[in-house]
């Protein structure tokens, strides 16, 4: 197995989304992209890799499995700790935009032109919007998206808005004189409301970052947006896939053509330190899902997480 990167993996103790404290761990890492072809397992195996000098081990994220895997195992001389289970959506961009849209329920179809409408509607009948993929035009769309990514609840309350430093920038300029990166700006009447950002991998879109006004979700700036720029990237036709990459959503859900069963997983050496890491954190990882699970039985998860997302927005 190829790819590996050393790195110090973080294993953060959090109490919903805050960080009480971090241990950090040497690990050989990498990721199963949407281009490679390994079959999903039914159970979790080590990667016959030897380890690294100061290595404690293999990080793989998006590792295909064919059914739930147990939390904590052993596998040979390593304890097997799955972080993270989910469904890894994506869309089959060698289709044609007649053929994806025939993916989607006459229902879905329907609802999601008439948010496109409704949203010309409200613009004054005719959509504003605008592709970003040249070095020079890189900047302009930084700015419209920083604009909006300021008053998002992501940005704002969890520190995850587009990145607010000038390297980003220049990042975003590399990219773009590789032809390697697609920028999607939404207005209203000249005003930002919705960006979309996409770096191109080896012939994959990633689904980096969405984010829209909050004064515009009744009128679905994200959704509308989205949409948009797929009909566009249809019209490419030199994709291989659209990656929404982990973590679920009823927005990735929709969007999707498929969908892979992944786990992101650690192989620990077998020590005395690294049992009680993966202990430890698997125990504070439980209690803070109780706690969660606590308040939506009280009714008050839904409340909060309205409440963060509008928290500490200006008054108009």
């Amino acid at each position: 197995m190829t790819g590996w990167q050393f790195r110090k993996v973080p294993f953060r103790y959090q109490l919903s989304d805050l960080t009480l404290c971090q241990v950090t761990v040497p690990l050989q890492a990498r990721s199963v992209r949407l281009t490679d072809t390994e079959p999903a397992v039914a159970t979790l195996q080590p990667p016959g890799d030897a380890p690294m000098a100061g290595s404690q081990g293999f990080q793989i994220r998006s590792a295909r499995v064919s059914e739930a895997q147990p939390p904590i195992s052993k596998a040979g001389p390593y304890l097997c700790y799955v972080l993270l289970q989910y469904e890894h959506y994506f869309i089959d961009m060698q289709l044609t935009f007649e053929q994806y849209q025939n993916n989607f329920s006459s229902k879905t179809r329907s609802t999601i032109k008439r948010k496109v409408k409704k949203f010309a509607e409200h613009c004054g009948g005719q959509l504003e919007w605008r592709t970003y993929q040249r070095p020079g035009e890189m900047r302009e769309f930084y700015q419209h998206a920083r604009a909006v990514s300021q008053k998002t609840y992501q940005e704002r309350l969890l520190d995850a808005g587009l990145p607010s430093h000038e390297g980003f920038v220049a990042e975003l300029e590399q990219l773009a004189a590789a032809d390697c990166v697609r920028a999607y700006i939404l207005f209203d009447r000249g005003r930002p409301v919705s960006y979309l950002y996409c770096p191109v991998q080896d012939g994959v879109l990633i689904y980096e970052y969405l984010g829209y006004d909050p004064d515009y979700l009744k009128l679905s700036a994200g959704i509308v947006l989205q949409w948009l720029a797929l009909e566009q990237l249809f019209a490419e036709r030199r994709f291989l896939f659209f990656d929404f990459t982990e973590g679920e959503s009823e927005h990735k859900r929709m969007f999707s053509t498929a969908v892979h069963r992944c786990a992101n997983v650690v192989f620990l050496k077998n020590t005395l330190r690294n049992r009680a890491i993966v202990r430890s954190h698997f125990w504070a990882s439980q209690a803070s899902v109780a706690l969660g699970a606590s308040l939506e039985r009280l009714g008050l998860k839904a409340r909060i997480k309205k409440w963060l997302r509008f928290a500490g927005r200006p008054a108009t």
